[in-house]
């Protein structure tokens, strides 16, 4: 796990480096960073929106084709796919959003758990040289260079005991110790854990329990506004019951019991991660109106229309799931003709039967995607 922090947190460091120097705040670099994130991902969230959008426009068809096989669940998905298909959508879409921001995440929490290596840039061996110097003054033996807070902790002793970090190389205990004075927002350190329990309710420690509550109201935000829109564009949509009441008050909640669980910082990210998500997401719902929607959808099945006719022999996303699921099917008609052996049909039916299930099955492959079938009319064996 500390590799994939590793990984991801390199790229992220430089960025927050390059923001920190221009403002030499990081309260204030944190919400630069998560601006120039969030315009990093806008191509991201305007195909997501775009998709989903345009997933609006297919809920009248989605709806007639639910009502038509209500008894065959199996041909409802097939129709259902073929449906997406012709229209050029792809209903797992809005999935690549929740990856990213997932990894964004895992860069965010290591740029903050290590600032010295990030944002002082100070080399390795000088950041375990005072890491070795914080466990011998506390004598904590987690205190060591695979505990990720180990930065953290060693910035905090150094406060306490600026003396024993006076012989590190390359200027260590100034540069840490104006940042220790930088690490803050509004006199609360940003590298601490918030609590409900501190020893003493202090102005910081007021500042850092109420940071997990915004972070919970800002995604609280965030999941109302969604909601409330997806009733406004789809009305007679299915509700969502207690499943949407999950997703409403859980997230948030989620958010706030996270926040609790990592410093300050990374949850003061995420109130301003939340923030400008509702305003990108508000301003992306202004453009997408329904006349502008139906136009780029029309732009939209054009486009897939010319790549088909240009890479006939390019499978989609949705080809792939559909003969996969005709694979399956197929597996499933072979199953049952065997289990028909067993029962006593004759050879010569089963063979007549499975005949005419793989013609079906041919015919109904060559109609999803528009080729000819032609019936061999074959003799029983």
């Amino acid at each position: 796990m500390n590799a994939l922090y590793d990984i991801i947190g390199v790229p992220f460091g430089y960025l927050m480096r390059l923001i920190y120097s221009l403002c030499n705040n990081y309260a204030v670099a944190i919400i630069l960073f998560t601006v120039v994130t969030r315009i990093l991902l806008f191509p991201v969230n305007y195909k997501t929106q775009k998709s989903a959008a345009r997933m609006q426009l297919l809920n009248p068809k989605l709806e007639k084709l639910r009502k038509s096989f209500a008894n065959n669940p199996q041909r409802l998905q097939e129709e259902q796919q073929k449906l997406y298909q012709q229209e050029g959508v792809n209903p797992m879409g809005s999935c690549l959003p929740a990856f990213i921001q997932m990894f964004l995440l895992f860069g965010v929490i290591d740029v903050i758990y290590k600032p010295i290596t990030h944002i002082l840039n100070i080399s390795k061996n000088i950041i375990e040289n005072a890491v070795d110097i914080a466990r011998g003054i506390t004598e904590d033996k987690n205190l060591n260079m695979s505990n990720l807070r180990c930065e953290l902790m060693t910035m905090e002793n150094l406060s306490n005991n600026r003396e024993k970090y006076s012989s590190l190389g390359e200027n260590f205990l100034t540069k840490v110790s104006e940042f220790n004075e930088r690490f803050t927002l509004f006199g609360a350190n940003l590298g601490k854990t918030p609590t409900l329990h501190p020893e003493s309710w202090t102005k910081e420690a007021i500042i850092l329990v109420s940071i997990p509550f915004l972070a919970g109201l800002s995604q609280l935000l965030v999941s109302v506004y969604g909601q409330i829109h997806q009733k406004k564009t789809n009305p007679a949509g299915q509700p969502g019951g207690g499943c949407m009441s999950v997703m409403l008050y859980g997230l948030p909640l989620l958010s706030i019991w996270f926040a609790f669980q990592v410093p300050a910082g990374i949850g003061f990210y995420w109130i301003w991660s939340s923030v400008f998500a509702f305003i990108i997401t508000f301003a992306l719902n202004c453009y997408f109106t329904p006349e502008r929607v139906k136009e780029i959808n029309e732009q939209e099945k054009e486009k897939a229309r010319i790549y088909a006719e240009k890479h006939p022999n390019k499978k989609t996303f949705m080809q792939k799931m559909m003969e996969q699921q005709a694979a399956l099917e197929e597996q499933k008609n072979a199953s049952s003709s065997s289990s028909g052996k067993a029962s006593g049909i004759s050879r010569s039916e089963q063979n007549r039967q499975n005949r005419d299930k793989l013609k079906e099955a041919r015919k109904r492959m060559a109609e999803k995607y528009g080729d000819s079938y032609e019936d061999d009319n074959d003799e029983e064996d």
